[in-house]
């Protein structure tokens, strides 16, 4: 007698799926998050590709898939990072209201972007901006988008009042940022501190004395010469430190004549 029960068939096994690889916007942004790093702890000149593609796991042909020459990963990590100072510096300077505060929001903002990322600022500064071929190029156009925004707040000032009439934009903009990056470079260099705070101070009673309407430095002279006096007894101080440093201990031991 035939049983009407039938017997499941048990389903073969699936096959094994192959991993699933990066897309390739995936995979340029591990290279550059590589080559970032591998940049700012090693330098430049120190950094091999083959580290750069052995920090995010690949082989080094797939670092020259995507990009050029370990030039090419530099520019593109200094772009990348200029994108990032857009967004925040934007956004920031939009909610303030006045020409002296933006003032100093931007003299502060570049100086923390130093402090913050001085291996980053230091091959800006001498890998890229002192090379022939920076003139013209990406990190040029993005330099001076970046610098445009202190511009537009100078050319602001004037139309409001605020500053005097005959401010010349373009020079102090070359001397502010002239100014702070060589304020700046002993950091850079390793041989000392950046104080953000004193620094901005510093360097906008310096500006704001030079450039404000007669009208809006009278307004704000009781808060100057507040600022003034703080940045004068902060020197002081500094200074003081400075000596103690260097003067050598005196002995009670007398040199006979």
């Amino acid at each position: 007698m035939e049983s009407s029960t039938r017997t499941a068939r048990t389903p073969a096994p699936a096959a094994p799926r192959a991993p699933r690889r990066p897309g390739r916007e995936t995979r340029v942004r591990d290279i550059l998050d590589a080559a970032r790093h591998v940049f700012t702890h090693q330098g430049y000149d120190a950094a091999a590709v083959s580290d750069i593609a052995a920090r995010c796991g690949v082989a080094q042909g797939t670092v020259y898939k995507y990009f050029d020459s370990k030039r090419e990963l530099l520019l593109k990590v200094l772009a990348d990072w200029y994108d990032e100072m857009f967004g925040d510096t934007t956004r920031e300077l939009r909610a303030l209201e006045g020409t002296r505060p933006k003032l100093r929001y931007l003299i502060g903002r570049h100086l923390r972007t130093i402090r913050d990322n001085p291996a980053l600022s230091a091959l800006m500064f001498v890998e890229v901006r002192s090379q022939p071929g920076y003139v013209g190029s990406e990190l040029h156009a993005l330099n001076r988008r970046y610098t445009s925004m202190l511009t537009r707040v100078l050319e602001d000032g004037v139309a409001l009042g605020d500053l005097r009439a005959d401010t010349p934009v373009r020079a102090i903009r070359d001397l502010l940022y002239g100014g702070i990056e060589h304020l700046a470079w002993r950091y850079l260099s390793g041989r000392g501190g950046l104080d953000v705070d004193a620094s901005t101070e510093q360097v906008l009673a310096m500006l704001w004395g030079g450039i404000a309407a007669p009208d809006a430095a009278t307004r704000a002279r009781d808060a100057t010469d507040a600022e003034l006096l703080r940045v004068v007894a902060g020197l002081a101080e500094r200074v003081e430190r400075l000596e103690a440093r260097a003067t050598p201990r005196r002995t009670h031991s007398r040199r006979t004549p």
